[in-house]
């Protein structure tokens, strides 16, 4: 980030990513209450967050391809407008399945969102600025998901409803900023090759994947974002069903972590991967999160929990921009198509995790968190093996 337009960009960015893990945040607390009002409780929320990540997984490395073709302002632009009317037929919806299709029509526009802004990141920092890039983003990222969960909670006090025409105003006020605002640099894509494997479909760009340097990551992408969406999709319900807690105090559990991460992510982050390098903090903090993700199980005061909750949140906010940085310093001319990958490798997770955490969960509380620990635990076994054998690699990089 050597000049002010690019710091600029990056803050436009930051803004968009803030509004739009907002709106996906605000929606948690009053979750549970809501899908009363359909008589329907876990197994269907976590299918309601499947089929968010189900659309960002089809659209995510279409979208990441696009913003290689034609830039990443256009499709910026496009999945926040996206994003913000479903946000608002969401809360308009008066039959359950009205419900699914708004949720993968929001996964649709975060698939539009999300690369291209990480794409864009590694566009305007140079080589040794883009782990202090990709941690603001991430600072943004945690910052609008612990902002969202409060704003739910204070505006659900006005109607259950009342949250989501918030979140789709936001969105469409960040989508005018960005048109305005946000300059339109050409994506850094020079090699032919390149440009072949990002016009390839879906399944053979995930097979493609398979045989970047990158893979072992990439799972690790899919395995943190699994474990995160399992403990975010039940959290709430779990609470609420086990010691009924207020939308406002789950909002107090989700914020207070997202705020820990939020100053890690924007003070500490950078400093750690100069110092450590991204592979040891990775994994470090999956060890963090799958210990925090099993004693959920074990405090049962509010404060406690908040705490638990806490660290958690920070372990996962600090493993995002991680994984994004090496990803990004591996990927080399395919930033496009490494962006949509990790995004699509995500949205894996936070598929099959709030699905499985779902159908767990209705058969015993504590399943959820025993399965994402073990999880968790088994994809730090991975890494550690990949970090081992890779050490020369991860030297070269600085990780």
């Amino acid at each position: 980030m050597t000049n002010r337009a690019n710091k600029f960009a990056l803050y436009v960015l930051m803004f968009n990513m803030f509004i739009a893990m907002s709106g996906i945040g605000l929606i948690i607390p009053i979750m549970p209450q809501y899908l009363d009002t359909f008589g329907v409780a876990g197994q269907t929320l976590g299918f309601l967050i499947a089929t968010f990540s189900l659309a960002q997984f089809i659209f995510s490395p279409l979208a990441g391809d696009l913003s290689d073709k034609h830039g990443r302002k256009k499709l910026i632009i496009f999945g926040l407008i996206v994003f913000g009317i479903s946000q608002l037929t969401f809360g308009i919806s008066t039959e359950l399945w009205m419900l699914y299709v708004s949720r993968f029509f929001s996964g649709l526009g975060s698939a539009f969102i999300i690369p291209p802004m990480m794409a864009f990141v590694a566009d305007i920092t140079t080589y040794e600025e883009r782990g202090k890039g990709m941690g603001l983003l991430g600072a943004s990222m945690s910052l609008g998901f612990m902002i969202g969960p409060a704003i739910g909670g204070f505006f659900s006090r006005i109607s259950l409803e009342f949250p989501f025409y918030v979140a789709t105003t936001a969105a469409l006020v960040a989508a005018t900023i960005s048109y305005f605002a946000l300059p339109n640099p050409p994506p850094k894509v020079t090699t032919e090759p390149a440009t072949i494997v990002k016009r390839e479909n879906l399944f053979k760009q995930m097979k493609r994947s398979t045989r970047t340097s990158y893979f072992v990551i990439l799972i690790v992408m899919f395995v943190f974002s699994f474990g995160l969406a399992n403990f975010q999709s039940t959290i709430s319900i779990y609470v609420d069903k086990k010691y009924f807690y207020t939308p406002t105090q789950i909002a107090i559990i989700i914020t207070a972590g997202g705020f820990v991460g939020v100053i890690a992510q924007t003070f500490i982050i950078n400093k750690l991967f100069k110092r450590f390098g991204e592979m040891r903090v990775i994994l470090v903090n999956l060890v963090i999160a799958a210990f925090a993700m099993i004693g959920i199980l074990f405090v049962h005061m509010f404060w406690s929990i908040l705490l638990v909750s806490a660290i958690f949140f920070t372990a996962t906010s600090l493993l995002r921009p991680a994984v994004n940085t090496l990803v990004s310093k591996l990927a080399g001319n395919e930033q496009g198509f490494a962006a949509g990958m990790m995004t699509a490798y995500m949205s894996l997770g936070n598929m099959i995790g709030p699905a499985l955490a779902g159908t767990l969960f209705d058969i015993n509380m504590s399943f959820p968190y025993i399965i994402g620990t073990v999880i968790l635990l088994t994809c730090f076994t991975i890494a550690f093996i990949w970090a081992g054998k890779n050490r020369t690699l991860l030297s070269d990089l600085g990780s």
